[in-house]
């Protein structure tokens, strides 16, 4: 999208707050001071720039969401690039993941709180806890799309439904998205519709809370519970251990 300077800048400024919006979406609850979340916002416009640049008008696909996907992988990459996850959080998170994962296997169904508690050896309280502290910050590593398949390989259906805003069919692998949509499928109704409502519709956790009648604390873990659980759905699909 061919621009002069002026009319560039202009666009900057409007689109601004969709990057502070998708910064706030990405790290709600991550431990980052006022200098990383600055650092991500000037990567979120650096992603806004590279939107302007390589958008084209005849694509069927708003701007917004074209920009919003940009912005997001520049966000995710610097994100990543910060590696600020002490290595026995991720320890929890695995051993999390591997609880859901193996007691899925043996129950045939999403095992319960209760039940993941007990295979750890700890009771509820403390199985709280773990979930508060092993935070998954991202989904599955295969719902973002490199941005130059977007450019090179996105045709026009494929565009109109990331328009829609439907994560899952941005998975590149097919079989891996039907494996993702049996295993979001199988979560128990309160976990199913907490990513249901934050992914899709894009509420806040707090407005997750209020939809549900639950704490914003209580849709956070709920949200770690879903993470876990499909992260350990897609190992199992893929053979890989947790």
């Amino acid at each position: 999208m061919a621009l002069d300077k002026g009319k560039r800048n202009e666009l900057i400024m409007q689109y601004a707050p969709l990057v502070k919006n998708v910064v706030a979406r990405l790290t709600a609850r991550m431990p980052l001071d006022g200098a990383d979340k600055e650092a991500l916002v000037n990567a979120g416009i650096i992603g806004l720039m590279d939107a302007l640049d390589k958008f084209d008008p005849s694509r069927n696909i708003r701007f917004e969401t074209y920009a919003k996907f940009r912005i997001r992988g520049a966000v995710l990459d610097e994100l990543r690039s910060y590696d600020f996850v002490p290595r026995s959080v991720r320890a929890k998170d695995n051993r999390m993941e591997k609880a859901f994962q193996t007691l899925r296997k043996e129950l045939k169904r999403p095992p319960t709180e209760e039940e993941v508690a007990e295979h750890l050896g700890i009771d509820l309280d403390e199985y709280h806890e773990l979930i508060n502290e092993a935070q998954a910050f991202t989904l599955i590593s295969a719902d973002e799309v490199a941005p130059e398949y977007i450019d090179n390989h996105a045709d026009d259906n494929w565009l109109d439904t990331v328009d829609r805003g439907n994560p899952l069919d941005l998975l590149a692998n097919e079989e891996m998205r039907h494996a993702l949509v049996k295993a979001i499928e199988d979560l128990p109704e309160k976990e199913r519709l907490v990513m249901s409502l934050y992914y899709y519709e894009e509420l806040t956790m707090k407005e997750v809370g209020q939809v549900l009648r639950l704490t914003e604390s209580r849709v956070c873990q709920l949200h770690s519970q879903a993470i876990l659980r499909l992260r350990g759905a897609l190992r199992a699909f893929t053979g890989e251990e947790a």
